[in-house]
């Protein structure tokens, strides 16, 4: 009688598990089309500068609408992972599809004391509707610095 019982346990678990596999399947499938409209900025490069720190990104604009002017909101943590500034960085203008280099040199900044840089906001977005540019953020680093969205 046991067996049979394990025996019948086990027959509905590998149907539950059938069952699951359509399932997350859908979900995978699912997330190439909201990952279509994209602002793609990265985290190139951290250089010591004379002023500070010169910080490159590259940013990519893959939205349904060029902007015009776009400018970030970046909080810079330091190397005991408290916010050490706040500033905004005007990255001009992203033309649709198109790659930009943009560079910054940030007086006072010690590149190696930068622990991560987070993107807080987009106050200036021109072009996209409001709000668009901060949910279709996508960031990365190319440094062993972490820069989130």
């Amino acid at each position: 009688m046991l067996t049979k019982t394990i025996l019948a346990l086990a027959v509905s678990g590998i149907s539950i598990a059938t069952f699951g596999v359509p399932a997350f399947a859908e979900d995978a499938s699912a997330a190439p089309a909201t990952a279509a409209h994209k602002l793609n900025v990265e985290l190139n490069a951290l250089a010591p500068s004379q002023k500070g720190c010169m910080m490159t990104f590259v940013a990519e604009n893959e939205m349904a609408t060029p902007i015009n002017k776009i400018s970030f909101e970046l909080a810079f943590f330091n190397d005991k992972n408290a916010v050490d500034r706040v500033t905004v960085l005007d990255f001009r203008d992203l033309p649709l599809g198109k790659k930009r280099v943009r560079q910054f040199d940030m007086p006072g900044v010690k590149c190696e004391a930068v622990s991560r840089i987070i993107i807080n906001d987009t106050p200036v977005c021109d072009g996209p509707a409001a709000g668009e540019c901060k949910a279709a953020l996508a960031t990365r680093s190319q440094t062993s610095v972490p820069f989130e969205g």
